[in-house]
């Protein structure tokens, strides 16, 4: 059973027979179908379903030389708003099935993001074609356990100055990986003083005022992340089979903006615009093509 079916509303599955009429239902009566004839092990085909707003359940498999539709793997999807970033994407496939990975460096993040891809299909029927340039990119995250936490209190001149600092930051990456010493050397010394700044705050101070948003790996899993941000916008709905309530929010963390995907009963505290969402969540992409 995947560990993140409960936040796309389905929490009270049991068992296996549960789990294969639920992959029933999205073969029979699925929204989007994308199939790839071209595929060198038979035709590869992806069904998905929503049972919410813009979240379901992926089925993806392929059909025999007797067409017939033999399930490969299945997958709970969110898919966010807008595009999160330009940055180039690689993606390769998962040693096991026909599944993949992306990795796209973001100077904002400061790390390499590895996500699961939403639409391989078509991800595949591109490759194909030829079509690889370089694609916009949307991440979402399905969020296993969350929790809402108050904002930081900045005046507008802190505000600016971490907008600043935050740019000039960016730049000095960049040039770092071009090969610049200096750049290299400055963002030693940078790093020097932030430890030394925690080191001194942190004895008088909740290090959450300190921090105020953050993104980083989580676990040993590659495609799972720690991430606290300033909820911009969220909404409810509920799950049109099982009436379990969701909740959608866009977050902005370390500068980049995403919507995040869990079940109200795995979020403690009350949602509202300005605070904060502190949680786990597999993140999930797409690539626009």
């Amino acid at each position: 059973m995947h560990s993140y079916l409960r936040a796309v509303g389905f929490s009270k599955l049991k068992n296996r027979r549960e789990i294969k009429e639920l992959i029933h239902d999205v073969v029979r009566n699925y929204d989007e179908k994308t199939a790839v004839e071209d595929h060198p092990d038979g035709v590869f085909v992806e069904f998905s379903k929503n049972y919410g707003c813009d979240c379901g359940i992926t089925v993806c498999g392929q059909y025999d030389e007797e067409n017939r539709f033999h399930v490969d793997y299945y997958f709970p999807f969110f898919r966010g708003m807008g595009v999160t970033t330009q940055e180039q994407v690689t993606v390769e496939k998962h040693l096991d099935k026909e599944s993949y990975a992306g990795a796209c460096d973001d100077l904002r993040i400061g790390i390499t993001l590895i996500f699961y891809l939403q639409n391989a299909a078509e991800y595949l029927t591109e490759q194909y074609k030829g079509n690889m340039n370089n694609q916009p990119l949307t991440l979402s995250g399905l969020a296993s356990e969350g929790r809402i936490l108050f904002p930081a209190q900045k005046d507008k001149e802190a505000v600016s100055v971490d907008k600043e600092l935050t740019k000039n930051r960016n730049y000095l990456i960049a040039a770092a990986r071009n090969g610049d010493e200096e750049a290299m050397e400055n963002l030693t010394m940078e790093e020097m003083d932030t430890y030394s700044m925690i080191s001194h705050r942190i004895a008088t101070e909740d290090i959450f005022t300190i921090v105020d948003s953050y993104f980083m790996p989580y676990g040993i899993q590659c495609d799972q992340y720690s991430v606290m941000g300033e909820i911009l916008d969220f909404h409810s709905f509920r799950n049109i089979s099982t009436g379990e309530e969701i909740l959608q929010l866009t977050i902005e963390s370390n500068n980049m903006q995403f919507d995040v995907c869990i079940n109200r009963e795995d979020l403690l505290g009350e949602p509202a615009v300005g605070r904060r969402l502190r949680a786990v969540i597999w993140l999930q992409g797409q690539l626009h093509f």
